[in-house]
């Protein structure tokens, strides 16, 4: 299987001028937040004094930023592959980070307490808000702590979701089993850095993937280099499958 992934590769989309439609509540119902907190959930650390959101996108960070109004920091980061530390990838990070109000730390995203958060640090996680927006919800999710490669092995797409916590990936479960495009996926499954995982049925790949970013331009909802590679890793399975077996 293949993780590779441009670094900083977002050419479709990195110089979009595009003003994100987003709610003065970042916690309201709203095709933006969906995909905020989705992000959050996925790849975001909350505290009671800040949340911050890691992207490997530029142009999905500035638009994380435009939704709850943080600041964007870059850096180049090594991680370990999930499924074997002997395999490393080098690529940009872009931290949003979001802080309590200045000289008010009782006072984040208009909120006293961490606690009434969709994401609060702490293992819960309530999208009840977003229940008319899961596909922005699923994307930022998969954007934020999911998988997109080409198996070689077998010419087919994997998506997968990652995270320490299962329970997220219960919820995300969850969230498949209502998708309006037939999603079935597998197990549970450990890391072998002790995390979790599972992955969506390589035949429910192509469907669920083309529903997830169906129409994700008009609202610039979206990391474009993660639609990109999703796209090539599809044309690829396309290909192997037009082409006849030798004799």
């Amino acid at each position: 299987m293949s993780d590779a992934e441009t670094p900083g590769d977002s050419s479709d989309g990195g110089d979009r001028l595009l003003e994100i439609d987003a709610p003065t509540d970042p916690l309201a119902g709203h095709p933006a937040t969906a995909y905020f907190w989705g992000h959050v959930a996925g790849s975001g650390t909350v505290s009671d004094d800040g949340l911050e959101v890691v992207a490997n996108d530029e142009a999905s960070a500035q638009v994380l930023a435009a939704v709850a109004g943080g600041e964007v920091d870059h850096d180049r980061t090594t991680h370990e592959y999930a499924h074997d530390p002997s395999i490393t990838r080098t690529e940009d990070e872009y931290t949003v980070a979001v802080t309590a109000a200045a000289g008010d730390e009782d006072d984040l995203l208009g909120r006293t307490s961490r606690l009434g958060l969709p994401v609060d640090g702490r293992g819960n996680y309530r999208f009840e808000a977003f229940s008319s927006h899961e596909r922005e919800l699923l994307r930022g999710l998969l954007e934020g702590c999911g998988t997109v490669c080409f198996k070689s092995s077998s010419g087919t797409v994997g998506i997968s979701f990652v995270h320490e916590e299962r329970a997220l990936l219960e919820r995300v479960q969850t969230l498949l089993e209502a998708c309006p495009v037939e999603t079935p996926y597998g197990d549970l499954g450990t890391t072998s850095s002790g995390g979790f995982w599972f992955g969506v049925d390589d035949e429910a790949a192509p469907a669920f993937g083309g529903w997830l970013y169906e129409d994700c331009e008009r609202t610039g909802l979206y990391a474009p280099s993660r639609r990109r590679k999703l796209e090539r890793s599809l044309e690829q399975a396309e290909i192997e499958d037009r082409t006849p077996l030798g004799p």
